[in-house]
């Protein structure tokens, strides 16, 4: 069995709130202090039933981390996900050893290196070439490395022409295509990167997810943070998620992803309401909301090019009304995709019982990302809603690289809410005249 490139044996990161840090001291106070120091805490004691004062001085322990154990072979590229404040950049950091763990142990085995943040070590007098070597030199490239990738790092920035000029008179999009470019680079065993997606343009966005598909690809093993759930499934086969500073999922990037979908502030792709709870007045009241597939099955997540089924089931309390089924859809960013009704399906007026409704969001529509949905019922004339769930449900939309879908082989980020499948049609408008020899 391989030795595992990283092993994390219950590792935990604590830190002092409320502490002030101490400042300098002269070597007269730092002697008065040493012969003051048993009788202060005597009375710290004293006065602080045993807490040592703690308390009193308003400090207190957060653990960012807590036992936190896995492994990660080598060869393996894992995406570590969760909300912020989850503990990830900890973890990154106490893994490159910018900070030592306060409890259990990490094993690395080969040379790591880290893109925490892009641009580190980047300074504005000096000019762009100079940066390349200087921030190589920081990154863990030797000289010999940095002059032999020098062209490749230059061109992969697209800064050619301000080689020269100091990077204090960059644009932001410039400083940080030649720091990712720099870092992009690197040649070890170990690569660990926490959200460096964000960096330049769409053009440029593609270039960083190609080249890190490369790096992965190579056979190296790749720790990649990010909240970007589309490049975490497309770069990475296993994933960790962390939560309160705990492993809360690992395993597949599939079922983590999906676990990180449906837990804490996102919705499941189904809910139910007891009739007690359940939004509603004396006129209908729903009673279930899912998400399903063109089979009919619940499922979290959809293939792009598939139709997208949302369902409610809803008892009608008072008969006699015109009753409309509407949803309200959103992504992730919170921007409103659309909102539809089924008026032209709304007549005639329904009796008493229960109902099922479901809007089929065709395939090839949306786009890649996670999206939630808000189920609402209401009459037309004149317009009363009787109910509305915002959030009900949530899915996942995801594409692939085969070419059946509106992206074909393009690789990289693919901007917009929609992403339609639409009719193109090209024709000759006029021959060429040849050109006699």
């Amino acid at each position: 069995m391989d030795t595992p490139a990283i092993r994390v044996c219950d590792l935990g990161k604590s830190y002092r709130l409320g502490a002030q840090p101490a400042g300098y001291r002269t070597l007269r106070e730092s002697l008065a202090g040493a012969f003051s120091a048993p009788l202060r805490r005597f009375r710290e004691l004293a006065g602080s039933d045993g807490t040592g004062g703690e308390e009193a001085a308003g400090t207190k322990e957060f653990w960012a981390l807590r036992d936190v154990s896995f492994e990660i072979a080598p060869g393996d590229v894992v995406g570590i996900v969760g909300r912020n404040g989850a503990g990830k950049s900890t973890l990154l950091k106490i893994l490159s050893q910018i900070t030592p763990p306060t409890t259990g142990r990490i094993e690395i085995a080969g040379r790591i290196a880290s893109l925490l943040e892009v641009g580190t070590g980047f300074h504005p007098e000096l000019t762009g070439r100079e940066n390349i070597h200087l921030n190589g030199a920081i990154l863990g490239m030797n000289r010999r490395e940095i002059r032999s990738k020098f062209d490749q790092i230059v061109a992969f920035a697209e800064v050619e022409q301000f080689l020269d000029t100091p990077v204090k008179r960059y644009s932001s999009g410039m400083y940080m295509r030649l720091a990712f470019a720099v870092a992009a680079h690197l040649d070890p065993e170990i690569l660990i990167i926490d959200e460096v997606l964000a960096v330049g343009d769409a053009t440029f966005q593609k270039k960083c997810l190609g080249r890190l598909g490369e790096v992965a690809a190579g056979g190296r093993t790749v720790l990649f943070v990010s909240h970007n759930m589309q490049a975490v499934t497309r770069l990475c086969n296993r994933g960790i998620l962390l939560s309160r500073g705990r492993v809360a999922a690992e395993g597949s990037v599939e079922t983590v992803v999906r676990h990180y979908l449906t837990d804490g502030n996102h919705s499941a792709a189904e809910r139910h309401w007891e009739p007690a709870e359940a939004p509603g007045n004396d006129v209908a009241r729903l009673l279930r909301a899912r998400v399903i597939n063109p089979s009919g099955q619940t499922s979290q997540t959809l293939d792009i090019r598939r139709p997208v089924g949302i369902e409610m089931e809803y008892e009608v309390c008072t008969g006699g009304q015109v009753l409309v089924p509407n949803i309200h859809l959103y992504n992730a960013d919170g921007i409103c995709v659309f909102i539809n009704n089924g008026w032209q399906h709304a007549r005639p007026p329904r009796g008493p019982g229960r109902y099922r409704s479901v809007a089929w969001i065709p395939g090839n529509l949306l786009s890649e990302g996670t999206f939630t949905v808000g189920v609402a019922l209401s009459t037309l004339d004149p317009i009363i809603v009787h109910f509305f769930a915002p959030e009900s449900v949530a899915f996942e939309v995801v594409d692939s690289l085969d070419g059946d879908s509106a992206r074909g082989p393009y690789a990289g980020v693919f901007p917009g809410v929609v992403r339609p499948v639409l009719e193109w049609d090209t024709t000759r408008e006029s021959a060429r005249e040849a050109v006699s020899a």
